[in-house]
Parts: C-alpha cells; sequence; structure tokens
C-alpha cells in the first residue's frame, strides 16, 4: 500500500524506487536501441529463437512518452503534489505476443483509446465505495494510448536480447479523495490474456493508495 502525505518528503519517498529504477534503466547510453517510431505498430519478427545470427535488436522507449510521470521535470513522480504515478509493465515471457481485442470488445469500457497495435490497460475503483473517490486518471505512453505498443513483442529472451526492457505505462492519479484509502485495480485486456481468482496477479493488479491533507 502506498500511503504518504503531500508536500512530506519523508511519507512518499520510499514509494519512488521502483519508478526510479526504470527511469535509470531507460536512459542508459550503453544500450543499443533500434528507433520503432513514436506510434504504435505491428509486432517486430526478428527471426527464430535459436542463436543464429546472434543478438537481437530491441526497441527504444523514450522517458518522454511518460509525460508527467517521466521523471524528467517532476522527480517525486507527483507523490509530492499528491497526484501519485504508478508505472506499470507486462512481466517477460518468451516469444508472447499479445493480441489486443476487437473494439467492438471494449464497448463496455468507454474510457479506453482503441488502437488494433495496443494491449489496452485500464484502472479504476476496485470496490464501489472506491469508484467514487478515484477521481481523474491520466495515462502516458508511446503514442498516448493507454497500453503496451505490439511493436516490442515478441521478447526473445536473455541471450538474444540481454539489453531488453519492455514498453512501460504511466498512470497517475491526479485528484483522489483525500485521508481516505483507495483501492485501485488495473487490469489489461487481451485475447490472450486470462485472469484467475487463484492468482489475483494474473492479468491484472491491484494497489492501496491514501494521500493524507
Amino acid at each position: 500500500m502506498a500511503r504518504g502525505k503531500a508536500k512530506e518528503e519523508g511519507g512518499w519517498k520510499k514509494f519512488i524506487w521502483n519508478s526510479e529504477k526504470y527511469k535509470e534503466l531507460a536512459q542508459k547510453d550503453e544500450m543499443i536501441f533500434e528507433n520503432c517510431g513514436s506510434v504504435p505498430s505491428e509486432y517486430k519478427d526478428r527471426g527464430g529463437y535459436d542463436s543464429d545470427p546472434g543478438e537481437r535488436k530491441v526497441c527504444k522507449f523514450k522517458l518522454e512518452w511518460l509525460g508527467n510521470c517521466s521523471g524528467l521535470n517532476d522527480e517525486s513522480f507527483g507523490y509530492k503534489d499528491g497526484k501519485p504515478c504508478v508505472i506499470i509493465k507486462l512481466n517477460r515471457v518468451l516469444g508472447f505476443k499479445p493480441k489486443p481485442p476487437k473494439n467492438d470488445t471494449l464497448e463496455g469500457l468507454p474510457l479506453l483509446k482503441y488502437n488494433p497495435y495496443v494491449l489496452p490497460v485500464q484502472c479504476a475503483g476496485k470496490r464501489d465505495e472506491d469508484k467514487e473517490k478515484i477521481g481523474t486518471v491520466e495515462y502516458y505512453g508511446l503514442g498516448g494510448y493507454p497500453g503496451f505498443p505490439l511493436q516490442y513483442y515478441p521478447y526473445y529472451g536473455k541471450l538474444l536480447q540481454p539489453k531488453y526492457l519492455q514498453p512501460l505505462l504511466a498512470v497517475q492519479f491526479t485528484n483522489l479523495t483525500l485521508d481516505t484509502e483507495v483501492r485501485v485495480e488495473c487490469k489489461a485486456y487481451g485475447e490472450n490474456i486470462g485472469y484467475s481468482e487463484k492468482d489475483r496477479f494474473q492479468g491484472r493488479f491491484d494497489v492501496k493508495i491514501e494521500v493524507r491533507s
């Protein structure tokens, strides 16, 4: 659970370590990246999964695509102002190609911005009482889409892509109800994304956030 008092560094600083870690990884100059564009596109087929022809290229991910949550202009990632950011990624799975849902299957999720080359993600209040307290949710990702672009997939493994960094999605909660614990669930939507009651982190995760006045 993330709980902290806005504007008091001791209340929020311990929650931004993971965000800082991704910031460091994405800025390493020695990583050799391929420019895969600034808009979502189709999968990058880089050949077979054997060692020939050797190490594969990886797509570069630019920090500025994370907008207010990039850490470039606000090293607190919104926490000091009571507008916390959460950085989301998919786990690395060898050979996995996420399949975005069909547009008509998202009719019950009108806030999602559809693109056939993006695996969409939506964060919402987990319980009915949370839905009224979560406030505005802002998403920052490649091309302005709330999800993961397909050109970063599939992943070829540590041997062939030792410098691979999966695409990131930043979610910012800009006006959470103060002094109240809010439970948020973020969920990825795709034809080959499954959910299990036995594993509450399969295809989704939830986090408890409280911003104190």
